[in-house]
């Protein structure tokens, strides 16, 4: 079949295919079954092949109401991690005909301006982290199909949520230490206002409140590694009985509790053992290597954006925590002998 010089139309794939152009909007659009036969379907398919046929995404998004941009709302991209939730949510968007756009929302900064001159009017839908959630009240996203990210799944925010079994990586990362017998932890928490931290530090509290003859003691710091650094050396130089480990919140105040501790001198695992939260780059970078959870930010991206196209669809987000799992390296071992 020859194809024509100029772009070609439904019109020109309905009278290929000996059809009506109801009957290749319907097959295009994926919506035959139940009104075309099956050897009808294959039919317009074959003639949009043969003729080069791409619809007009523009005006069949005008009819739909919709844009086909997905607002994703990070803090600001200060690690990986979130890097990591961009590239696999676009992954998933692309393939969806979707485009993402990126809203950081830094701390301390407040949230950007709107990038659109009305969000409601621009966007589809809103993908947005527990720890940028503020920022959804100054682009009126909270207004959009919302899917929240690392959220408590019984909050009213948005029509879906996705998460990491945090509650889970926290337990592998307790019951490793107190295999290795230790009893005596400074737990380094973010000073973050956000669920994903808190549960973090409620799940630690309850796993060693198990274990008669323990004690949890908690420094906060903001996610920084100067920050981390001068919170960690504030509680091991505090009076009473030295930790034997540090549970960090993520892997950069870990790296501000290695600092420290070198300061102290105090040599990581032999004196004190630490952990991290993430697995970036860096729990491989620093001596000796970090033992830390390690999160799919990827698969936590797609799955986000999956849950979104779910929710426009009016159909039901696949359900169940994405699981973690503990990387054990060089930075844990059995506590020194009293």
């Amino acid at each position: 079949m020859a194809r024509s010089s100029t772009r070609p139309t439904s019109r020109d794939v309905a009278q290929a295919a000996g059809v009506s152009q109801a009957a290749v909007s319907l097959v295009l659009g994926d919506k035959w079954r139940g009104r075309v036969s099956e050897a009808t379907a294959e039919r317009v398919r074959h003639a949009a092949r043969e003729l080069g046929y791409r619809p007009n995404l523009a005006a069949r998004n005008l009819r739909l109401g919709r844009t086909r941009t997905v607002l994703l709302v990070v803090p600001a991209l200060t690690t990986e991690f979130f890097a990591g939730v961009y590239t696999g949510a676009a992954r998933v968007a692309a393939q969806n005909g979707f485009g993402v756009v990126l809203y950081p929302s830094p701390e301390g900064i407040g949230p950007a301006r709107d990038p659109f001159a009305s969000a409601q009017a621009a966007l589809d839908g809103v993908i947005a982290s527990s720890m940028a959630a503020d920022a959804l009240t100054a682009i009126r996203g909270d207004q959009l199909p919302l899917v929240m990210l690392d959220s408590d799944p019984t909050g009213n925010l948005g029509a879906a949520t996705v998460n990491l079994d945090i509650a889970d990586g926290v337990r592998q990362i307790t019951e490793h230490l107190l295999g290795l017998g230790h009893r005596r932890i400074l737990h380094l928490a973010a000073d973050v206002p956000s669920w994903t931290f808190d549960i973090r530090a409620k799940e630690l509290a309850t796993r060693m409140a198990a274990v008669p003859g323990t004690e949890v003691r908690t420094a906060r710091a903001p996610i920084s590694v100067e920050g981390a650094r001068t919170a960690t050396e504030k509680a091991l130089t505090t009076p009473g009985p030295r930790p034997t480990a540090v549970i960090c919140d993520d892997d950069k105040l870990a790296v501000g509790a290695y600092k420290a501790l070198r300061r102290l001198d105090l040599r990581i695992p032999d004196d004190i053992s630490v952990t991290g939260f993430d697995d970036l780059g860096l729990a491989n970078a620093i001596d000796p290597e970090l033992t830390t959870v390690r999160l799919d930010a990827e698969l936590f991206g797609e799955r986000g954006m999956q849950a979104l196209l779910a929710v426009l669809e009016g159909q039901e987000p696949q359900s169940g925590d994405i699981p973690v799992h503990l990387v054990v390296r060089g930075s844990t071992a059995p506590p020194r002998a009293a």
